[in-house]
């Protein structure tokens, strides 16, 4: 059975995306249109294409033939099909506050949603699957997020020094993380705006004169709020970007987000691996559905300690591996220079992206010549080779096991 293949990712036109970083990588002509984030996986949302036999059909329905053969008998068994989905980010604008659930929860959400009648494409529908939705992520760029609460002493800093959060402080004092949150979060439009409105005069300026650091979370609440017309409400999501950590990732370093640790991306690019789902419980910044009870049964309201990965390098020196606990997926990256190999025998379904260079990948009778911005995909049991004459980097997708 041939195990390698060309493998055709999904673009996806979010808003919040860029107009250069995914076209420029994928080889394609750009339209004046946003280019956010590129998909590799079975996703039945957005399946990609594996080209096989000169036809291409889509991975969730090519894998469901044969899962023990093309997944492994092991990830199969415990999975039921591929567990993760790989993607290219491009965060040109800010996106929404978000948490992902437990795989507990997104099966209860999802079934309760289902006998609600919601249906799968609703702008209402919270769960679109029934899986939880770990994430790793490594920087392609200067990588800017936001990533769970401060540290208590460090939000009772940013509490105290500005004036428009004091009343805030016997809040916090006395509910902690939760009531804090809870408060912002349920408060009227009217009374967020009394409370949001004086900070927002007072840093617009300051951002529009460049007088403020990408690493203050003025800088990024003006910039969420850029443009909005005078009389417009003022999103909730501000209070986020002041209670959250602000991270900057550089190039090559990795961050892990599990279910209940709430985030935002804000800006920069990045390889994404996560479980295989779709579901995100919004809490702002954001004109899509957002459910403020929702998310608040599912944040772990706790404080953050970032942990900036520099990842594992492997004893031969090529691969760097991001290590996680989530158990569907593992990412890493693989570095060859000139007349360098890889090689290695699957255990399970693999996807592979090219990011600079080009390379042979070859296994058993069969062979691809890859280059910028191509995938491919290797199956259970793929005894298969990279090679390269003047270097390649690519990022690969696997699972544990």
């Amino acid at each position: 059975m041939k195990k390698l293949f060309r493998l055709k990712g999904r673009i996806q036109n979010y808003a919040w995306g860029g107009k250069k970083f995914l076209p420029e990588l994928l080889g394609i002509d750009p339209r004046d249109i946003p280019y956010a984030e590129y998909w590799m996986g079975a996703h039945t949302n957005a399946p990609s294409m594996v080209l096989s036999d000169n036809v291409e059909r889509p991975l969730d329905e090519f894998l469901r033939e044969d899962p023990d053969q093309k997944l492994g008998s092991e990830v199969s068994e415990k999975f039921g099909r591929l567990p993760f989905l790989f993607k290219v980010l491009d965060v040109h604008d800010v996106l929404s506050i978000q948490v992902h659930p437990s795989k507990r929860e997104a099966e209860k959400g999802f079934r309760l949603e289902n006998e609600k009648g919601i249906p799968l494409t609703a702008s209402n529908r919270n769960y679109k699957d029934d899986n939880h939705k770990p994430e790793i992520m490594v920087a392609l760029s200067d990588f800017w997020l936001l990533h769970g609460f401060l540290p208590e002493d460090r939000l009772m800093e940013v509490l105290r020094d500005n004036s428009e959060f004091s009343e805030l402080i016997p809040v916090f004092e006395k509910g902690g993380y939760k009531g804090l949150y809870k408060y912002v979060m349920e408060l009227s439009a009217v009374e967020s705006d009394r409370i949001l409105k004086p900070l927002v005069e007072r840093i617009t300026p300051l951002f529009k004169s460049g007088k403020l650091s990408k690493s203050t979370p003025d800088f990024w609440a003006a910039k969420a709020i850029d443009g909005l017309a005078e009389n417009q409400a003022l999103d909730k999501g501000i209070f986020s970007i002041y209670f959250f950590n602000i991270l900057k990732v550089p190039k090559g370093e990795a961050v892990f987000q599990d279910a209940g640790v709430p985030h935002a991306y804000l800006e920069g690019q990045n390889m994404e691996l996560m479980a295989n789902s779709d579901n995100v419980l919004r809490g702002g910044l954001t004109p899509k559905h957002i459910d403020v009870s929702e998310l608040l049964r599912h944040i772990v309201f706790e404080a953050t300690h970032p942990n900036i990965m520099s990842g594992t390098l492997e004893k031969d020196g090529k691969e760097r591996i991001y290590h996680s606990p989530a158990p569907d997926f593992q990412l890493s990256g693989i570095a060859l220079t000139e007349g360098q190999e890889f090689h290695c025998i699957s255990r399970t379904t693999e996807i592979f992206i090219v990011i600079e260079g080009s390379a042979l990948v070859a296994e058993s009778d069969s062979s691809l010549d890859v280059k910028k911005g191509e995938a491919f995909l290797v199956l259970a049991g793929s005894d298969f080779k990279i090679t390269t004459e003047q270097g390649v980097f690519v990022y690969r997708a696997t699972t544990p096991c």
